[in-house]
């Protein structure tokens, strides 16, 4: 375990790294989820206006798959 933790001259680079990759993939998470939630509450307005998806008319058409979940919360 020791020789894992022992980076030599460079280890506060390698650290920095780490932690700057892991703050801007965080950073991406919430960013995307903040995203859809506020994708999704446009959505619901305008589904509100009586504005309608042109796909929801062809899905309404077809019979809905078994199985399949709405992946919309």
């Amino acid at each position: 375990m020791n020789a894992l933790l022992d980076l030599g001259p460079h280890a506060g680079f390698i650290w920095a790294a780490y932690g700057a990759t892991a703050v801007i993939l965080t950073g991406l998470i919430v960013w995307i989820r903040a995203d859809a939630r506020h994708q999704m509450q446009l959505l619901d307005e305008l589904e509100a206006q009586g504005i309608r998806r042109r796909s929801a008319d062809a899905s309404a058409s077809r019979s809905a798959k078994p199985g399949k979940a709405s992946k919309r919360r």
